[in-house]
């Protein structure tokens, strides 16, 4: 199992994700179709030439998931129960088509569940940056994580 038991995160423990993600044209272009986002933003190149930006803005609740997702193969895969929530998001610098995204994810809060005492409730801080170093996403997203089952009961 790739993911961690509860009982095997520290607070202050942090992850520097393997994996990293060109974004490309296609993954903003289905993502903002499919969630049924039509801003000029996101889909209208020559509106955008004309913007502070110059060129599409990707879709920042794609970032977001994509934000997450890669975080969840060296964290919650197979030990999660549930997300819980994201809490303070932000966006500080936009994200364009072929930016280079690394993904790391901090540990901030551990306490046991009160109601099931099998399980924990963790709150990881996660942080998006592009090739260039610079932050392009953050949040805090908490999940309730399985702890390591006592043996024999798998």
């Amino acid at each position: 199992m790739a993911g961690l038991w509860f009982d095997e995160l520290a607070v202050g423990q942090v992850f520097a994700h393997p994996i990293r993600r060109t974004v490309t044209e296609t993954d903003n272009l289905l993502f903002s179709t499919l969630t049924h986002n039509p801003a000029q933003l996101h889909l209208d190149a020559e509106y955008m030439a004309g913007t502070e930006f110059g060129q599409v803005l990707v879709n920042s609740v794609f970032v977001l998931g994509l934000m997450v997702g890669v975080s969840v193969g060296d964290t919650t895969l197979g030990t999660a129960v549930a997300n819980l929530g994201w809490d303070e998001v932000r966006f500080p610098r936009p994200v364009f088509v072929g930016d280079t995204l690394r993904i790391e994810t901090e540990v901030l809060e551990l306490r046991p569940s009160r109601s099931r005492p099998d399980q924990g409730i963790v709150t990881f801080a996660h942080r998006a940056f592009n090739q260039r170093g610079e932050l392009v996403a953050q949040c805090r997203r908490t999940g309730l994580q399985r702890c390591r089952p006592v043996d024999g009961q798998a």
